[in-house]
């Protein structure tokens, strides 16, 4: 229950950070267009494509990614000749020239958006059931997807912040278009390709995170943990009713930009936290379920087995742990939203126990 909620709220907190990236993306070529109203208009688009079949999705979804692979490659070729490292490492210390304490802060209060480079990469598992020979595609799909996150968000990084002053770029929801644009100027026809092709990028993470909150509203639904309306299917076959759920929570949270103040944080930034809360927490259950596991069931058949078991996993539990207290202590209030939104979890959770004795049984759940 734990890890499947954490989950949920990864999910579906994730996909309007985006939308409204993609919003400030098309506003940089339509000024006069409200970025909120272009991330609805994503959202709507996307659903629609998502409830159509997930033939047609995946499909789009794999173009999408390609192109976007095409223009972080093309923006850090342009921007190459411009880069200096004595940019990127300017002010580097937390604003300062000299490492101190600030600086030691600074790198525990950037935890959520360092993650935020890979998060809901596990949303691949989540096609499992619609993938062919899913014992073989499913880790493969992982391990080429983290090695390919690492390149290009180590060279983004590198590239974005040493053209310029980087601190220009920290609080925006558009900064590789803005670093261009001190590179090759405003009116280059190089920036406005970026701001198209860009779009690509942002348009294959949201895409592809709707298609996982469906899928774990879905299996949640059908387990018996949310209700069993979200699990119908469409004559599309697709749990339309999950991807609009989801949807609808998105769009609520877009408009309530403005309206809601957490911490003096831009709505983007406290989503991008809300939703790294719920993939800590579900990285640090997986870890503890995989030991747990190992122990109870040695015999279980493991298409995928983690490398240098128990060094490994036991690092990557404690890297999970050290990350949630720093997230916990520089953003207290979201980690307090959070809890509550897994307290009211627990409270539906234990009040609908008949639900899950009238679900069917689930495979995924019992193994059968």
């Amino acid at each position: 229950m734990i890890a499947g909620l954490a989950t949920l709220i990864e999910f579906v907190f994730a996909p309007p950070a985006i939308a409204l990236a993609i919003g400030a993306y098309l506003n940089v070529q339509f000024p006069a267009l409200d970025p909120k109203h272009a991330a609805v208009g994503a959202y709507i688009v996307f659903m629609g494509l998502n409830i159509l079949g997930v033939k047609l999705a995946a499909t789009f979804e794999l173009v999408v990614c390609v192109l976007a692979v095409a223009e972080l490659l093309v923006f850090m070729g342009v921007v190459a000749p411009a880069f200096s490292f004595s940019n990127f490492a300017l002010n580097g210390w937390a604003g300062s020239e000299v490492f101190g304490a600030p600086a030691i802060a600074g790198m525990f209060a950037a935890i959520p958006f360092a993650i935020w480079f890979f998060l809901a990469i596990e949303g691949a598992a989540m096609a499992a059931e619609e993938a062919k020979d899913p014992k073989r595609t499913i880790p493969k799909a992982y391990i080429s997807g983290i090695l390919t996150l690492v390149l290009l968000a180590m060279g983004v990084m590198f590239f974005a912040g040493g053209v310029g002053d980087w601190r220009t770029l920290s609080n925006i929801n558009d900064p590789l278009p803005q670093a261009m644009k001190t590179v090759v100027g405003e009116s280059s026809g190089w920036l406005h390709m970026l701001v198209w092709i860009g779009l690509f990028g942002l348009v294959a993470s949201f895409h592809g995170i709707i298609l996982g909150y469906s899928r774990q509203f879905f299996a949640l639904a059908r387990a018996g943990y949310l209700p069993a309306s979200l699990a119908k299917l469409s004559r599309f076959q697709t749990p339309h009713r999950a991807i609009i759920a989801g949807g609808v929570i998105g769009i609520a949270a877009i408009y309530s930009d403005g309206l809601i103040n957490l911490g003096g944080m831009t709505l983007t930034a406290a989503m991008i936290t809300m939703a790294v809360f719920g993939a800590i927490v579900m990285y640090i259950m997986s870890m503890l379920s995989l030991f747990k596991l190992r122990k109870t069931e040695p015999n279980l058949e493991r298409t995928f087995r983690a490398p240098c078991y128990p060094l490994v996993p036991f690092i990557a539990l404690l890297l999970a742990v050290v990350c949630l207290v720093a997230m916990a202590w520089f953003n207290t209030l979201i980690g307090l939203i959070f809890l509550g939104f897994m307290a009211a979890g627990f409270v539906y959770f234990v009040l609908t126990a008949q639900l899950r004795t009238d679900a069917p049984a689930d495979a995924m759940l019992t193994g059968l």
